[in-house]
């Protein structure tokens, strides 16, 4: 029977997709038969019923098609012949069903007020075949079918690999278990905590609507060509992670839930590296360094790339160390490294930068080789683990498999752009130097997890350890992005270096620890013996460990819910580095939603708003009525919203007065004006 229980998790694919077949229903067979109009492409038939607009204001809609359709909604017409691209447009429309009707064999795609970027497939809990004015829906603007399907699939795909690594995780101690939970649990529940209190953030939308896409498209199993072009400039893995939240609710909310597993189980991985690479408690306190450091904090609650980057490099590590465990043949190393190639490949199918995580693995492999291995694995590194990683690089991503060249090519394309100006150390700039990630990394990390990382220098001065030299390449290995014109966005792009210096941070006090107990004799890895100075080894660590954790929680109370703007307590935290412009603050919309909230809930009906000074502009959604007398003038308008005034000069009439402001340990991040 047990050579059989591979076909398992096969039947359950299979029951998920036919299920998902018999009860899906197709958006447009959620219409009515509608008449045919003269102005409907020949032949096409036609369809009517209602749209519901949760939220009233400016709404993008279109549809795609391979023959001619017309779209009409609320009066509104789209008529378009085949088109490459889907024909959308721009209409401000009043909330409530709303009458559509459409003629042709079309999908429907929307960017509902809330929502930017790449329009989504409009979902057939949003349409109704009844008239506005009779017209119900149920659970409008979720597809929780496909949801529950997606995440049926990925519950089985994770369940078949971890069946296919039993043995390896049977040999896991019940303490590291216990331990790796602890940090899981904890992780997840600091993100968890007023999940979005932040606001909308800069890249959410699209991140959000095309991973909702992508997961309808899987479970239809539909990968034409034109199915795969939404946000087609980054690979999609952390969009189909992320996706499947975004079928279960019209909003953010159970995506960025999903945000913070990711991210949490990246944190409880630092447990057994910790353990392989020193020992148990060094894992653990790393892994609850991580738990609470403000950047992680900040990225574990988005929908983006960051939280699934920080899973696979941890993943991809701990598979790394592994290679040799139990002294194995050369099938079983080829194997295993075929294993780190896949995670690689998930890794880069996540974000192109996450390619820096083969060669560290390639690293850490090379290391810890036994000098009798170490000819024959370079050559299994270079052949099995390279193709292993762009193998599933390239299974994973439907829009490469008919023409790899040219899609990577037009992905490359569209990332080639400038990034918009920010300031960095003194100066306002696109072009930041190369050292640009270090000197964020010293001005971003809290004081007492630098001191600690410092501290870890040492150690692995005076030890000079392949376990040293492993942690050293993890820190400096993702820093190689500062070789690419991606230099920007604070600490973003170099989200390993963080966990790399949270096991430093840890590794550092373990040792701070061991001295202590030694009481000034030489310093050697190994614990010191006797019984006492043991139990004083250990009182010290568990001491550093307490005082570091609760250092960091106190960090994180401060500055709640706005972590994406923490600054250490050595350059003066996020007001006083505004201040001389030497990073950037109020970087991605954090506080936006709250400003905008003030002038919803006073501004008189049809005022006029002036918008302009809101760089993240598509996050400022304002209420319904405001939208078409909205002016391009400040010295015209009656409400004047402005983000990040540190950072960002935006011109305020004389006689505005201030009347509301969003503040984070004295930085401004917004600030709302009323004119008489």
């Amino acid at each position: 029977m047990r050579r059989w229980w591979g076909a398992v998790p096969i039947a359950i694919a299979v029951a998920l997709f036919a299920i998902r077949s018999c009860a899906h229903t197709d958006p447009l067979d959620r219409l009515a038969p509608a008449a045919s109009e003269p102005r409907d492409p020949p032949g096409a038939t036609a369809r009517a019923g209602s749209l519901d607009i949760a939220r009233g204001g400016p709404v993008v809609i279109g549809f795609q098609s391979d023959r001619p359709a017309r779209l009409t909604v609320g009066g509104h017409e789209i008529l378009a012949a085949a088109p490459s691209a889907p024909s959308t447009q721009r209409f401000v429309l009043p909330h409530g069903p709303i009458a559509i009707r459409v003629a042709g064999d079309a999908r429907l795609v929307w960017s509902p007020v809330g929502r930017r970027g790449d329009p989504e497939y409009v979902p057939a809990n949003s349409l109704s075949p009844d008239p506005p004015e009779a017209a119900t829906f149920d659970r409008a603007g979720a597809a929780p079918l496909d949801g529950v399907i997606a995440l049926g699939l990925l519950v089985t795909l994770v369940g078949t690999l971890l069946m296919l690594a039993r043995r390896r995780l049977a040999a896991v101690s019940r303490a590291t278990w216990l331990a790796m939970a602890a940090v899981f649990v904890a992780a997840v529940v600091i993100r968890w905590i007023d999940l979005g209190g932040f606001g909308q953030t800069w890249d959410e939308d699209v991140n959000w609507a095309s991973g909702r896409n992508y997961v309808t498209n899987l479970v239809a199993l539909d990968f034409s060509d034109r199915s795969w072009i939404w946000n087609y400039e980054h690979p999609p893995v952390m969009k189909l992670l992320d996706g499947i939240g975004a079928q279960l609710a019209d909003g953010f909310g159970p995506a960025r839930a999903l945000s913070a597993i990711w991210m949490a189980l990246g944190c409880a991985l630092l447990v057994p590296i910790g353990a392989r690479l020193y020992r148990l408690r060094v894992g653990l306190l790393a892994g609850g360094i991580a738990a609470l450091l403000p950047q992680l904090v900040a990225h574990g609650q988005i929908v983006g790339h960051e939280s699934p980057t920080v899973l696979w490099w941890s993943l991809g590590i701990l598979l790394a160390l592994g290679v040799y465990d139990g002294e194995p043949g050369r099938r079983t190393i080829g194997l295993r490294l075929a294993a780190v190639g896949a995670c690689v490949g998930i890794a880069l199918a996540s974000r192109f930068v996450n390619g820096l995580l083969g060669p560290l693995c390639g690293a850490i492999v090379v290391i810890q080789a036994p000098p009798v291995w170490r000819r024959f694995t370079l050559g299994l590194v270079a052949a099995v683990m390279t193709a292993s990683a762009l193998l599933t690089f390239y299974l994973v991503w439907p829009r490469l498999w008919l023409h790899a060249p040219t899609a990577l090519a037009e992905s490359f394309k569209k990332l080639d752009t400038v990034h918009s100006a920010e300031p960095f150390l003194g100066t306002v700039t696109i072009h930041p130097p190369p050292y640009y990630f270090l000197v964020y990394l010293a001005g971003a990390l809290p004081i007492g997890v630098l001191v600690a990382s410092l501290v870890y220098g040492w150690r692995a001065i005076a030890e000079r350890s392949k376990a040293s030299l492993i942690v050293a390449a993890w820190f400096v290995i993702p820093l190689g992005v500062a070789l690419s014109p991606v230099r920007q966005d604070g600490v973003r792009y170099v989200m390993p270096c963080l966990t790399a210096l949270c096991l430093m941070a840890a590794a550092g006090l373990d040792w701070l620890a061991l001295r202590t107990a030694r009481s000034g004799l030489p310093d050697r890895a190994s614990p010191p013996k006797g019984g006492a100075k043991v139990d004083r080894w250990r009182h010290t660590f568990l001491a550093l460990a307490a005082a570091i954790c609760a250092y960091l929680a106190v960090a994180l109370v401060l500055i709640h819910p706005y972590y994406l703007d923490y600054f250490g307590e050595q350059v003066g935290g996020p007001s006083n580095v505004t201040a001389h412009q030497w990073f950037e603050t109020a970087w991605w919309g954090e506080g936006v939603d709250r400003g905008v909230d003030y002038v919803n809930e006073h501004a008189a009906p049809s005022a006029h708003v002036f918008r302009d000074c809101i760089e993240p502009a598509h996050l400022a959604w304002f209420r319904e009525d405001l939208w078409t007398p909205m002016t391009r003038d400040p010295k015209t308008a009656d409400w004047i919203v402005a983000y990040a005034p540190g950072s960002h000069h935006c011109v305020i009439p004389p006689d505005a007065r201030e009347v509301f402001s969003v503040t984070d340990r004295g930085l401004t991040l917004v600030t709302v004006f009323q004119r008489p």
